[in-house]
């Protein structure tokens, strides 16, 4: 059963977590996963019988019993807080309650606990209220991708590469890469596609590999994910904001995680991004998620990643060219400016309304405009 990486039991969960979702299909989630129908409906079985105590290959003692007194209520706060000093109280009770903790008191009193025993600083506290982000109503509609900010462990730097999915803040892919190339970026990026499907648009900032000058910002790993069917847009030069939720991921990232603590290589630092990523998605409450975790709000797409590019085909209308070595077509005798991203690659040219002026499209996006009254293309 090839399950991988850290922990077995939070990629049993990650998977049952998922599979149990509305309209969820398990057959394919399980491919996705790689392991076979019979053990995935296996892990359903013992997940809705006993829940993440029922993933365990062994039986384990439950860790809360009724009739715990308040001072052990008091302890299963701190020991939530201990293990995320990061967390406030309305997260420590939310996440007590998803444990099955009995008799959990409200975050007011968990607040007051955290005070008592000074894990909370009153001055802290005020800067973190919560504000409404634009959402899309539903998964794998619009991923976010980034660069966090890179940082040094020895002999070499660590560019942690982050896609964040934009309806369900469910964290797909959190990669400790040694540079930002784009062989480096496919490479993740396939793996998290073979796991949880393709999104129908990815955003991203303007910067490399995936971002070019403002005349042409098309690149040869956005024209890949263009090939998979995947819809390409840039955040606007200056305004991080547009990718708020990713940012908002880098600033939790960097205070659970990377904050004052030392890595020996970048093996090291993968190692706390895969415990720290199931914890993000299957046990930290989300504030702008009404408390609920990732999880519970994200299912990967039916779209699966195909191994061989598909071909790129046009309507029998269209009128298709093929881009030349210099990144240009030729129409009309004359030679337009696409973009050298798409050198080799046929794009189609539609007319507009306007006389004169021609859409170009690559598979499915509009990648430039052609005017035929101007000496210059514009994208």
């Amino acid at each position: 059963m090839p399950w991988k990486e850290v922990s077995i039991v939070e990629q049993r969960e990650e998977f049952v977590r998922l599979a149990s979702q509305p309209h969820s299909n398990v057959r394919l989630l399980a491919r996705y996963f790689g392991i076979s129908p019979t053990t995935a409906y296996k892990w359903l079985a013992r997940y809705g019988a006993g829940g993440v105590e029922g993933l365990v290959d062994l039986s384990r003692q439950p860790h809360h019993s009724p009739g715990r007194s308040a001072a052990w209520i008091e302890h299963a706060v701190l020991e939530v807080r201990r293990r995320h000093p990061a967390w406030g109280a309305r997260k420590i009770r939310r996440r007590l309650q998803a444990k099955g903790a009995h008799g959990v008191p409200a975050a007011s009193t968990v607040h007051a606990i955290l005070l008592r025993h000074h894990r909370i600083c009153p001055k802290e506290s005020e800067k973190h209220t919560a504000w409404q982000r634009f959402e899309h109503e539903v998964p794998n509609r619009l991923w976010q991708m980034d660069f966090k900010g890179s940082f040094a462990v020895e002999k070499t730097c660590c560019h942690p590469l982050t896609v964040l999915d934009d309806h369900s803040r469910f964290a797909l892919c959190l990669q400790a890469c040694a540079n930002q190339q784009t062989a480096t970026v496919q490479s993740r990026l396939s793996q998290t596609f073979r796991r949880y499907g393709l999104p129908e648009r990815m955003t991203m900032d303007n910067g490399s590999p995936w971002g070019s000058d403002s005349r042409y910002r098309f690149t040869p790993l956005t024209v890949w994910l263009l090939q998979l069917g995947i819809g390409v847009s840039h955040s606007r030069p200056y305004h991080p904001q547009t990718q708020g939720k990713d940012e908002r991921f880098h600033r939790t990232l960097q205070v659970e995680v990377l904050q004052n603590r030392l890595f020996r290589d970048l093996d090291h630092v993968q190692s706390h991004f895969n415990r720290w990523r199931d914890v993000y998605n299957l046990q930290r409450p989300h504030e702008s998620l009404s408390m609920a975790v990732p999880a519970d709000r994200y299912h990967p797409s039916t779209y699966a990643f195909p191994e061989q590019l598909p071909l790129v085909e046009y309507d029998s209308g269209d009128i298709v060219r093929k881009v030349q070595q210099l990144g240009e077509i030729w129409f009309r005798g004359r030679a337009f400016k696409i973009g050298s991203a798409f050198y080799g690659q046929k794009v189609a040219l539609r007319p507009t309304n306007t006389d004169g002026a021609f859409d170009v499209f690559f598979s499915h996006q509009n990648i430039a405009q052609i005017d035929l009254n101007q000496s210059r293309s514009t994208s």
